[in-house]
C-alpha cells in the first residue's frame, strides 16, 4: 500500500509504533552500555577484584590477542558448527519421530514412559559413555547437543500435533482423506507456531549441549576456552568466551525469529 493511500490515523499509528520500537531498542542498548561502564568503573576503582571478575578493557585486550594469534576464529567456528549440526539434527530428527508417534497411537503409548525418563535424565551423566562410544572428538560433542534437544523437540511437537482441532480432522475423514493428507493439510500447517516455538527452544538447548560437551572433551571451541581460562586463572579469557557465546546465541535466535516471520507470512 502506497503512502498516499494511507489514512492520517493509520499513518499516525505507524509513526507511534515505530517510535515505541525505537525507544525499546535505545533503552536496551543503554542498559547494555551502562552495564559495561559500571563493570569497568568498579574494576578500576577496586570495588571488585578484576583478577576474579575481569573487566571490559581486559576482555577487549584478550580478544585482540586471540585475533592476532589467529586462534579466535578457530574456536568460534568450531562451536558454531557443532551447534548448527546439533540444532539441525535435533530439529529434523525430533520432527520426524513426532510425526511417527502421531501416526501410530501404539508407538506413542509404548514410547511415552521412555520419553518422560529420558527428558528427566541429566544428559551430562551420559557424557563419559558418549566419549567411550564415539571417541574424544567432535562426534561426542554433537551427540551431546542432539541428546539434549531431540527429546524436548519430540515431546513439544507431538503435544502440538495432538492438540489440533479434532473437528477439522473429522471433516477431512468424512471426505475420505488419507492419514497422509490429514498430516499435510491440517496437522503440520496448524502446528506451525508450535514448530517455530520448538525451534526457538532448540537454539538454547543446542548451545547448552555443545558447551557441556566441550567442557567434557574438546581441543577447540568456546567451551574449551572457558575451561582453559578457568584452569590457568585467566578470567579475561573466560569472560571473552562467554561474551562471544552470548552474541553468537543471540544471532542464531534472531535468525530463527526471522525465519518465523517468513513462514507465518507464507502461511497467510
Amino acid at each position: 500500500m502506497s503512502q498516499v493511500n494511507i489514512s492520517p490515523e493509520r499513518r499516525d499509528y505507524l509513526r507511534r509504533t515505530h517510535r515505541k520500537r525505537m525507544l525499546v531498542l535505545i533503552t536496551q542498548l543503554f542498559i547494555l552500555m551502562a552495564f559495561f561502564a559500571v563493570w569497568e568503573l568498579a574494576a578500576r576503582m577496586q570495588w571488585i577484584d578484576p583478577f576474579i571478575t575481569s573487566q571490559p578493557s581486559g576482555v577487549l585486550k584478550t580478544l585482540k590477542s586471540l585475533h592476532a594469534g589467529g586462534s579466535l576464529y578457530l574456536h568460534v567456528w568450531t562451536t558454531i558448527w557443532e551447534t548448527f549440526v546439533g540444532f539441525t539434527a535435533g530439529t529434523a530428527g525430533g520432527l520426524l519421530i513426532a510425526v511417527l508417534l502421531w501416526w501410530s497411537n501404539f508407538l506413542s503409548r509404548v514410547s511415552e514412559p521412555y520419553l518422560v525418563v529420558l527428558n528427566a535424565l541429566p544428559k551430562v551423566a551420559l557424557g563419559p559413555i558418549l566419549i567411550v562410544w564415539m571417541g574424544n572428538g567432535m562426534g561426542a560433542i554433537i551427540a551431546m547437543a542432539l541428546l539434549i534437544s531431540i527429546i524436548v523437540t519430540i515431546i513439544s511437537m507431538l503435544n502440538g500435533f495432538l492438540t489440533v482441532d479434532q473437528d477439522k480432522i473429522k471433516l477431512l475423514k468424512t471426505f475420505g482423506a488419507s492419514r497422509y493428507q490429514i498430516l499435510c493439510k491440517v496437522i503440520l500447517p496448524a502446528s506451525l507456531p508450535n514448530i517455530i516455538s520448538a525451534l526457538k527452544v532448540n537454539v538454547g538447548l543446542s548451545w547448552v549441549g555443545v558447551i557441556m560437551g566441550e567442557f567434557l572433551v574438546s581441543k577447540a571451541g568456546l567451551g574449551y576456552l572457558i575451561i582453559y581460562g578457568s584452569q590457568v586463572f585467566k578470567l579475561d579469557i573466560v569472560m571473552a568466551s562467554v561474551i562471544i557465546l552470548a552474541v553468537a546465541a543471540a544471532a542464531m535466535y534472531l535468525g530463527v525469529s526471522y525465519l518465523e516471520k517468513k513462514m507465518l507470512k507464507w502461511q497467510q
